[in-house]
């Protein structure tokens, strides 16, 4: 289930709480990662994978928190995630894609697109570090192309997810 990585990454900074260090988030950044590629490759439930990897996971509650978020939010809202992804990236059909770059990808446009305390910058940083880290040898630059594409329109990006998801039922 958990996958190595290939090479050591640089510090990023991040805003999602003044009381979580930057590599906290990116600790959780990696878990999501994780947790999202053995859904996508397995198949199993979001619950059913959340149970199976809590004997596995060692890291502060406030990165397991934050990990938490992002998986509920990037997958429970695939769909309009991977419609953003298809749209920007369209010579690669999603079901093609490598499991690691799609998911990357949705959890970068989660997080500057809808969960809206990760500046745009910083998500596509965190994203290429982990396509660097985890993907092939071209796949920092295949993520780093589509979301630097999705830059250029964030406030389009925000504002066709903004409406149609429903921000109050992630919330509660």
């Amino acid at each position: 289930f958990f996958f190595s990585s290939r090479r050591r990454h640089t510090r990023l900074t991040s805003d999602w709480s003044s009381d979580v260090c930057s590599s906290d988030l990116r600790k959780a950044r990696r878990l999501a990662l994780q947790i999202m590629y053995e859904m996508d490759c397995s198949g199993h439930s979001m619950e059913a994978t959340f149970v199976y990897v809590r004997g596995y996971i060692h890291q502060e509650q406030s990165s397991k928190d934050f990990a938490v978020e992002l998986v509920r939010g990037a997958w429970g809202h695939r769909a309009w995630l991977d419609q953003v992804i298809h749209r920007h990236a369209q010579e690669w059909p999603l079901t093609q894609m490598p499991y690691i770059d799609r998911n990357i990808l949705r959890i970068a446009i989660w997080e500057f697109g809808v969960y809206g305390h990760t500046p745009l910058k910083v998500a596509i940083n965190e994203a290429v570090e982990l396509a660097k880290r985890y993907g092939s040898e071209s796949s920092y630059r295949f993520v780093n192309g589509v979301l630097g594409a999705l830059a250029a329109k964030e406030n389009d990006v925000r504002q066709m997810l903004l409406s149609n998801i429903d921000i109050g039922a992630i919330e509660a």
